[in-house]
């Protein structure tokens, strides 16, 4: 059917088209009537990501966009659990007889709890939107007006203590704990403090550091003391060697570099020089008999005797030197092991005394983190306020929002208008009438004869009226 021919048919059929038409808006009124009336309230809730009131959460950064949607979908979630809403029931005391009397029609069977029941049906009326801001709006419908209002912010006050309690309760169990852990730390960095002091007191140690640098500067002397004795006892040992080389060969010890260098030889010899000289004068002078060149003889003799017995004394005195050095270096070097054994003893004891520090150290810095979040735990679990807030309460609505009179029936204008059209097709299609030229010419194919107008008398008055007036006499 071509659109020519369905405005020819709702033309003739235009009365079934508006009766059609008015029924079904009719019928939509009614309806609309009928139904119970539904009101919904909304209130707004402001969610922030940061909590001042937590320590631990104070350098946090801000949220990424992902992050922020997954929180505003656990806030959500939070509104719409079961806990939130038996939280209502139980704030509004909806659990009463009367209450849930007028709320529960009937009893559906399923043998749950009164408290039960009325949380389904509260989340069955809820509903929780969410933005790209951090708004999220929590809608209650009901047949009640006033109870929609109430309910909306019972969930936004539910929510709010819910926050709190979930925020709150974990704070002041990991509080409490913690508490039972600062005792055992405390105890344990008590017990290494009580060690490491026992040790030093035992030791006699005041500070390990300062006490092994004088060892190291003792061992240090020791050393230099030791190399000197070395090269003490090398030149002594020289000089005995060539004493006894000398005494073996029997030549006389007035070469030897420590007799020529010894003063009171020197004297001696000089003393005796002169004693030789006086005795060449007294015998040249006097003869060999002379008493007093006798007695100069005997003079020689005691100075050669005496220079004898001094040289002997310094050939022994270079043993007794050489002796003595290498006794000195004997010593010097059992110093310096003594010292060697003692500054192991100290960097042993020091490698002690460091792992009992350490052990401190671990203490104390188990007891400060535990100590901080300890804090921190108690801080957080004597919260009082939430990261969410009522931006705008509920009121109680005045038009309800369901059944839409006016929307109904301009669906049902609509509606009804296919509807009519449908059966003003349906009636064509079942009642075939000819319309126009194209229904003789498409469907019954039968030669035209001729095409009556439709009669339009005021159309052909005029026309009539026209043609007589020109052909009176003396018409222009």
């Amino acid at each position: 059917m071509s659109l020519q021919q369905l405005l020819h048919a709702l033309r003739a059929r235009f009365g079934v088209f508006v009766l059609v038409v008015a029924a079904t808006v009719l019928a939509a009124a009614a309806v609309s009537l009928i139904l119970p009336k539904t009101y919904k309230s909304t209130v707004s809730l402001l969610m922030d990501t940061r909590n001042e009131q937590s320590i631990s959460n104070s350098q946090r950064p801000p949220l990424q966009p992902h992050e922020r949607a997954s929180f505003l979908e656990t806030q959500k979630d939070i509104i719409t659990s079961k806990k939130v809403a038996r939280k209502v029931v139980q704030d509004l005391k909806l659990a009463e007889e009367s209450t849930a009397r007028a709320i529960l029609k009937d009893d559906d069977g399923s043998g749950a709890s009164i408290e039960d029941r009325l949380v389904d049906i509260l989340l069955k009326e809820l509903k929780v939107e969410t933005s790209q801001s951090n708004v999220v709006q929590a809608t209650f419908s009901s047949p009640d007006p006033g109870f929609a209002a109430l309910v909306a912010n019972a969930f936004a006050r539910a929510h709010i203590d819910t926050m709190l309690e979930l925020s709150v309760e974990p704070a002041r169990e990991a509080a409490t704990w913690f508490d039972d852990q600062l005792k055992s730390l405390r105890a344990n960095l008590e017990q290494a403090q009580t060690k490491l002091t026992d040790n030093y007191q035992l030791r006699q140690i005041v500070s390990p550091d300062e006490r092994l640098d004088v060892e190291h500067t003792r061992l240090g002397a020791l050393s230099d003391e030791a190399v000197k004795a070395q090269e003490q006892a090398f030149q002594w040992s020289s000089r005995e060697q060539q004493a006894r080389e000398a005494t073996k060969r029997g030549a006389s010890p007035d070469r030897l570099p420590d007799v020529l260098d010894n003063p009171f030889i020197q004297k001696l010899k000089g003393e005796l020089q002169q004693a030789e000289s006086r005795l060449q004068q007294l015998a040249t002078q006097y003869g060999r008999n002379h008493p007093q060149f006798q007695r100069q003889v005997s003079e020689n003799a005691s100075l050669r005797e005496k220079l004898a017995a001094e040289m002997t004394k310094v050939v022994a005195g270079i043993g007794t030197s050489a002796l003595l050095s290498r006794q000195r270096e004997a010593a010097l070097a059992q110093a310096m092991a003594a010292q060697r054994t003692r500054l192991l003893g100290l960097k042993q004891t020091r490698n002690e005394l460091t792992v009992l520090r350490r052990n401190v150290e671990s203490a104390e810095r188990a007891y400060d983190i535990a100590m901080q979040r300890s804090v921190t735990s108690q801080v957080e679990s004597r919260a009082n306020q939430t990261t969410v807030a009522v931006l705008s309460p509920a009121i109680v609505p005045s038009k309800p929002s369901s059944p839409k009179v006016a929307l109904n029936i301009a669906l049902s204008l609509v509606v009804g208008a296919m509807l009519g059209l449908g059966i003003v097709m349906l009636l064509e299609i079942t009642d075939r009438r000819v319309r126009s030229l194209d229904d003789l010419e498409n469907a019954w194919n039968v030669p035209l004869l001729g095409e009556l107008k439709p009669w339009r008398p005021a159309t052909r008055l005029l026309a009539w009226s026209g043609r007589n007036h020109r052909a009176l006499p003396g018409s222009a």
